[in-house]
């Protein structure tokens, strides 16, 4: 039987490798934590259409209103048919999407006033917005369009949580550039005439209001493509005015009503300025780290623009289904399955509580979200309801509604 021994000098020898093999493994490690602690955030882009009826999009059924950039959009994510807006008009809804939270619980429930002397109406600046959480972990926050929370300059989008803003504070405008003419807010129809912004310089448009807010989405895009960014699209369109140029309308020489025809070409618009935004985040690499939801503000104002919300009951302004129950999707082709339905309802409100939970930001204790974070829902990995009930109430209390379950 032999004895082996190991010499001194073999016994530092292996010493030095047990301590390397040990140093190592704690690298390794620490490379490992600090990968996932700087995992990259993913972009968020929450695209808003006003006034767009239910039925009014190709992934909705629609046929004379061809969408096909919003189609293959919805084709690339998850379609929500039970999706909901918390307000059956405009400002409301805002206040909603941009907090988190139900308008009533802070008392936005009614279109404030234009008039940048009114510190009252707007959206309080108690609430913690989307973009304040977003901004905290290191978001560029963009938006781009309109705003429609309060025209006094505390609650201008760089006083909540913006880092860069263009577009205009009211709740509607003007779409052809020369009637984008007015500088004094006192003036006559001023709210829908003032000059666009850019932060806080008045600036010229040349160009189509559509084609303009698409422009500068691209634009902002592409300068922040190196760090995540919270880009906030609201399109005016196609709330009223109703106006079109005329490379939109000749694509609809085949719907005879004036007004529906126009109105359509107000879609196609936004149709075309979701799809320069998709092929820039295609271009930039950037289509599969980017999350996208697209919805509109309340339903369709049916005797005002011609939209269509059928099957549901009711448009813009009531609490039956139609004017409360939107279009509504979400892509984010790195996590969530490509052409798939979610029936559940869900709501404007979950877009706060889904990006903060994919972004690592908090809010504060004091700010009670309503949402949820929707993305195990939208994977089928919970099959639970994402809402018990989802509550409205319209104006201060003039109409009351829950949804619950299927009811």
């Amino acid at each position: 039987m032999h004895r082996f021994t190991i010499s001194k000098r073999s016994k530092i020898m292996l010493s030095h490798i047990s301590q390397t093999l040990f140093f190592c493994i704690l690298l390794l490690i620490s490379q490992f934590l600090h990968a996932n602690e700087t995992a990259p955030k993913p972009n968020i882009i929450v695209i808003l259409a006003d006034d767009l009826g239910y039925a009014d999009v190709g992934f909705n059924g629609c046929k004379d209103i061809p969408t096909p950039n919003l189609d293959q959009l919805a084709k690339s994510g998850v379609i929500c048919t039970n999706g909901y807006v918390t307000h059956p008009f405009c400002s409301p809804t805002r206040a909603g999407l941009m907090s988190g939270r139900y308008q009533q619980r802070f008392g936005h429930e009614n279109n404030p006033v234009f008039n940048p002397e009114d510190e009252v109406s707007g959206l309080p600046t108690s609430q913690f917005t989307i973009a304040d959480a977003l901004k905290s972990v290191g978001y560029k926050t963009l938006h781009v369009g309109k705003w429609h929370l309060g025209a006094a300059p505390k609650f201008h989008p760089l006083e909540r949580g913006f880092t860069y803003t263009y577009g205009f504070l009211g709740g509607g405008h003007q779409y052809f550039p020369e009637l984008i003419n007015v500088t004094n807010p006192q003036e006559k129809q001023a709210e829908y005439k003032f000059k666009l912004h850019r932060n806080r310089d008045l600036v010229e448009t040349t160009t189509y209001l559509t084609d303009a807010l698409s422009s500068e989405a691209v634009k902002v895009i592409n300068e922040n493509k190196s760090s995540p960014f919270f880009l906030y699209l609201a399109y005016n369109a196609p709330h009223t005015p109703l106006q079109a140029s005329e490379k939109y309308l000749s694509r609809f020489q085949h719907i005879k009503d004036e007004k529906r025809k126009t109105y359509a070409a107000m879609i196609s618009a936004v149709d075309d300025g979701v799809g320069r935004v998709t092929n820039e985040l295609e271009t930039l690499g950037l289509t599969q780290s980017t999350m996208i939801y697209f919805l509109s503000d309340n339903g369709g104002p049916i005797s005002v623009n011609a939209s269509i919300n059928k099957p549901l009951r009711g448009a813009k302004g009531e609490l039956y289904e139609g004017g409360i129950r939107v279009p509504f999707l979400v892509s984010w082709p790195e996590h969530l399955p490509a052409e798939s339905t979610y029936h559940a309802p869900v709501c404007s409100l979950d877009i706060y509580a889904t990006s903060v939970s994919v972004s690592g930001a908090t809010v504060p204790a004091s700010h009670k979200l309503d949402g949820v974070n929707l993305i195990t829902y939208l994977m089928g990995e919970n099959k639970t309801l994402p809402h018990e009930n989802i509550y409205f109430r319209k104006g201060g209390g003039d109409a009351y509604a829950v949804r619950h379950g299927d009811y």
